[in-house]
């Protein structure tokens, strides 16, 4: 297990690479910080001879601590509601690119990976990367048998030095959620367990290509999107070969338009194609960044690198469905009724102040092209009010939230018209009277039904155990023992002056390496 020194020692070097690019600055300011955390980010500003006035880097200083500071930068963008709205934005745009490794090395893993040489699986392979990320780069080929490829290859050593970071990332998290108050209700633990499973999954290239054969499987019978195929004999936990995919970037909008394409169909597409993965299949492509969606000849959109998928369950998906009808129909009352039924808002709170504070939210964007308003501003202003009702995060909603915030930015760079609301809500309805109409409910009641039957013996069961009912949220994963600085103080009888002088050498540098600002 590794030691609290070295835990602080890391966080220590972190803290001071983001008090050098003032992305602790906002901790300093927030009157919702905690008072020895503020003290400690002032100290770090300090101790780099950093002033406050000048540029707010955030996205530089996670890429200049490294790759798993990248990701974990990537995944703080989802929560304006931890880091504050500024610091949000600018992740958004944190490139995850690094310089790419030298191509001896990176067939040396590829034999390793294989146990064979490279010549009986690939005829050729280009020594020049055409994208290099902090987990993999990615390298065009073409098969024995003729086939053009994309082989994406991790890094040598990749996967421990994430696991080491992300040890530290735990223990910083519980330390920062032993403070209480505020810092509790944001849930920076289970921010960082998403963070872990969702690292873990993109260090595994089998989970990813099997994410890709079920998602392509899920989108058959969607035109005009599609998912390249998997070469399954090429593929293993360290190696990913698909097809490569000849197209155009979606970023390069005047390409598009040379090449005669649609771009509001396009803009059109590529938001149904979203809502489709969310809404209908519970399953969706969470990293739709413009360089991993291409336009093919024929306008098909196609997408590439799943590393990062979202997942949620029937019943959120109902919610979901008619969070968004009733916010696109002004239906507040409905909206905030759901918010109840799914325990995201406690039930000491009311629904119709609730649901007023939902109207101050939604009635601004109603109507309004994306060039005036937008999704994205929306969630800013849910996030702003979830502090007023002592609303819980709930991560299983943050990869949506920032999928729907990079679809609306790729639909509005294609059409600066489009209207989300409008766009969404013919879809949306049409779900929802085809899952939630009366023959959907009466065919659904039988199923639930028969099945409360077939499981009637266990249920009898879980109700002797006094098992608890769930609420709207999945069941948090379990979250790793870490030991505490107080756990030790109490033990051994330390002083509290003793135990406030390692709170404030610590605090800022764990603070923010999960917390880089506060919404004000």
């Amino acid at each position: 297990m590794t030691s609290p020194v070295i835990h602080l020692s890391r966080l220590a070097r972190w803290g001071i690479t983001l008090a050098r690019r003032r992305a602790l600055v906002g901790i300093e300011e927030d009157p919702n910080a905690p008072v020895a955390v503020k003290r400690a980010a002032r100290l770090a500003r300090w101790v780099t001879f950093t002033s406050k006035d000048g540029e707010r880097d955030y996205a530089g200083a996670f890429r200049a601590i490294g790759p798993a500071a990248i990701k974990l930068g990537q995944s703080l963008a989802t929560r304006p509601d931890l880091v504050g709205e500024e610091p949000a934005r600018n992740l958004l745009s944190l490139q995850d690119s690094l310089p790419p490794v030298a191509f001896r090395e990176i067939t040396a893993a590829m034999e390793a990976a294989f146990g064979v040489p490279l010549d009986t699986l690939f005829s050729e392979i280009d020594p020049e990367p055409v994208g290099a990320a902090s987990i993999a780069q990615v390298h065009k080929g073409i098969t024995t048998d003729g086939r053009k490829v994309a082989i994406k290859v991790l890094r040598p050593g990749i996967r421990e030095k994430f696991a080491k970071d992300i040890q530290t990332y735990e223990w910083a998290a519980a330390h920062v959620e032993g403070i209480g108050g505020e810092a509790m209700r944001l849930r920076p633990r289970l921010t960082i367990a998403n963070f872990k499973r969702w690292t873990n999954s993109e260090l595994d290239l089998r989970r990813e290509a099997a994410s890709a054969s079920e998602l392509a499987e899920e989108m058959s019978g969607i035109g005009g999107y599609r998912i390249p195929e998997i070469d399954w004999d090429r593929t293993n936990g360290r190696v990913m070969t698909i097809e490569w995919v000849d197209g155009i970037k979606i970023s390069r909008r005047e390409d598009l338009l040379a090449a005669g394409h649609d771009l509001e169909a396009i803009a059109e597409r590529l938001v149904i194609s979203f809502l489709t993965q969310a809404i209908s299949a519970g399953f969706f492509h969470a990293d739709m960044h413009q360089g991993n969606l291409f336009i093919e000849e024929d306008g098909t959109i196609v997408a590439i690198d799943f590393g990062i998928m979202g997942r949620i369950d029937r019943r959120a998906r109902q919610w979901l469905a008619e969070i968004l009808y009733g916010l696109t129909t002004g239906n507040y009352k409905r909206v905030a009724e759901i918010h109840f039924e799914a325990q995201y808002v406690p039930s000491y709170h009311s629904v119709g102040e609730f649901a007023t504070a939902l109207r101050a939210v939604g009635e601004p964007m109603r109507g309004k092209p994306v060039s005036e308003l937008s999704v994205g501003q929306m969630l800013d202003g849910l996030f702003a009010i979830t502090r007023d009702f002592d609303m819980q995060t709930q991560p299983h909603l943050l990869l949506l939230q920032k999928t729907m915030v990079m679809v609306e930015g790729i639909a509005t760079q294609l059409n600066p018209q489009i209207n989300m609301w409008d766009t969404a809500a013919p879809y949306v309805r049409s779900w929802i009277r085809d899952e939630l109409g009366p023959e959907a409910a009466i065919a659904e009641r039988i199923k639930e039904d028969t099945d409360t039957l077939m499981r009637l013996p266990g249920l009898i069961r879980r109700i002797e155990e006094k098992f608890p009912p769930k609420g709207g949220a999945p069941e948090a994963p379990p979250l790793p023992e870490v030991k505490l600085l107080t756990d030790r103080r109490e033990r051994r009888g330390g002083s509290p002056l003793g135990y406030l002088v390692a709170v404030l050498a610590g605090a800022g540098a764990v603070w923010g390496a999960i917390a880089i600002g506060w919404i004000g």
